[in-house]
């Protein structure tokens, strides 16, 4: 199953695939099963239910409606960095033996078709294409082999960064959290139908249309199954958290000469079997 959360006419709806576009409703429609959110919270079988029910919802109009996050407010966002050994190694930094984890916050979120903003103050605004895992049952101290029962579903981010703000300081909170720089979507892609841990798919990044990041969810140093059960030593998850699992090299800073994006660009990042998340971008 695959939901893509929608706008329509200034209310928020719930969208799936048809085949040849979406079918989805409005907030208001009497066919709304209610925001995602709470589906995933809900669990049991209120994805499915939801899933059917808009499956009987009319065809959306191409251009009639935007995409929204899938998850618009996530409790927690929590990014995992040099999680590939190839992006280590073209960064300033030492691989680490225990994961990279910092947090993003809502307010930098941005849907698929929606702009990245290079900020006024920098021109170093660079690509990441990775892979999210999203929470659907929290917890806390989650055993390894019981870590990925605790995933609803996975979407696509393009950790969009800027990278002389993330350099300023030790921490890199400031550089990856400018407005409008973390897109993500297109959709919600639940559990069964992507390879356990997503391992296996090919996750491809495109700037103007030439491959700029390939690599497999395999190549993860740290597999989701990992991540989940180390942030779950600390910090309790809940559903709805977003884990952003990482990204590969080729980024654009550590090319010679360094490629960063520009207003007029349009970047790709696409996931097998997760679809594809494309953003123009543009100027402050």
């Amino acid at each position: 199953m695959r939901f893509a959360v929608i706008e329509k006419g200034g209310q928020r709806g719930l969208a799936v695939p048809d085949g040849a576009g979406w079918r989805g409703v409005t907030s208001g429609d009497k066919l709304y099963p209610g925001d995602l959110e709470t589906l995933i919270a809900r669990g049991g079988d209120a994805l499915r239910r939801a899933y059917d029910a808009l499956a009987g919802a009319p065809p959306l109009a191409a251009g009639s409606f935007k995409f929204l996050p899938p998850i618009g407010k996530p409790p927690k966002i929590i990014c995992v960095g040099l999680n590939y050994a190839d992006h280590t190694k073209e960064s300033p930094y030492e691989q680490p033996s225990y994961p990279t984890l910092f947090p993003r916050f809502a307010s930098s979120l941005i849907g698929h078709g929606a702009a990245i903003v290079r900020p006024r103050v920098s021109e170093q605004l660079d690509y990441e294409g990775e892979m999210v895992a999203i929470i659907g049952k929290g917890g806390r101290h989650i055993a390894k082999d019981k870590a990925l029962d605790h995933v609803a579903g996975w979407s696509i981010f393009n950790e969009a960064s800027i990278r002389d703000y993330q350099f300023k300081s030790p921490q890199w909170t400031v550089g990856k959290n400018f407005d409008a720089t973390g897109a993500f979507g297109p959709s919600f892609v639940s559990a069964d139908e992507v390879p356990a841990g997503g391992k296996g798919l090919k996750l491809e990044t495109r700037l103007n249309g030439v491959t700029v990041q390939s690599a497999s969810t395999s190549d993860m140093l740290f597999d989701v199954a990992t991540q989940i059960a180390t942030i779950s030593e600390a910090i309790t998850l809940e559903p709805n958290d977003v884990i952003v699992t990482g990204t590969p090299a080729g980024v654009g800073f550590a090319r010679k000469p360094p490629l960063f994006m520009k207003a007029g660009d349009v970047c790709e990042v696409e996931i097998e079997g997760l679809g594809i998340l494309r953003n123009p971008i543009v100027d402050e």
